[in-house]
């Protein structure tokens, strides 16, 4: 345990202390809350050495886009990473800037237009706008919870056009049956949001252009998606 965790050196960890280390990892909450779960084996809020390392595994398995599961401990991942102004892991950082958008350019132009089509204020789309769009998709409702989280990168509860591009690209990626990520891979954070160093090994976990074989093109047409049927959840 490090003296960031385990304050009182009482070889555990409180989860008031857990918490807030855990939250460095960029894991939405409710992906830490199912860590933290798995991890309190017992419920008591507290987690011993060995607990506390299943808590690690599990955050690298996420942020490797694994499941969040007991299943997935066995996996080889790497190191799990955490953003923290005094770790040693930011030194020599490679910028996060370097890495090209995953979105490109040509679906950006149509993820604007639907974006526009939504009447946003003040250049942002609520979630209430949002919602009927992800819901045409036919995605899981989980799914759609996570596309939100992950897409709303400033946590404001609306989607700026960039992060609007992100919801749709996740989208399109999960109707091709791809996984969506736990975490959002770097190559995937707008460069608009984009700080200028990122904790090395942060790759993207999205497939590179080729090997999704531009198979936009079969996907439905991007008009379903933005029909303004009246839904209800």
């Amino acid at each position: 345990f490090s003296p960031q965790v385990d304050s009182t050196n009482a070889g555990r960890v409180l989860a008031s202390d857990a918490a807030v280390f855990l939250k460095k990892s960029g894991l939405t909450d409710l992906v830490l809350g199912k860590i933290w779960d798995l991890a309190d084996t017992d419920g008591k809020g507290i987690l011993n050495k060995q607990e506390f390392f299943v808590a690690l595994r599990l955050v690298a398995c996420a942020q490797n886009g694994l499941d969040v599961s007991l299943s997935s401990l066995s996996l080889p991942v790497p190191p799990p990473r955490f953003t923290d102004t005094n770790s040693p892991l930011l030194l020599g950082g490679t910028a996060s800037s370097d890495v090209p958008w995953a979105v490109k350019l040509e679906d950006k132009v149509k993820y604007d237009a639907i974006f526009d089509s939504l009447n946003p204020v003040n250049g942002l789309l609520s979630g209430d706008k949002v919602k009927p769009v992800l819901l045409n998709s036919k995605l899981p409702v989980d799914i759609l919870g996570r596309v939100w989280e992950l897409s709303d990168i400033d946590r404001d509860g609306m989607l700026d056009r960039d992060e609007f591009a992100v919801a749709m690209f996740l989208v399109y990626c999960a109707l091709e049956k791809e996984p969506v990520p736990m975490s959002l891979p770097a190559a995937l954070v707008p460069p608009s949001k984009r700080k200028p160093v990122s904790v090395p090994g942060a790759m993207p976990l999205i497939p590179s252009a080729t090997s999704t074989k531009d198979s936009h093109q079969s996907l439905p047409p991007v008009g379903v998606l933005a029909a303004k049927t009246p839904l209800t959840q």
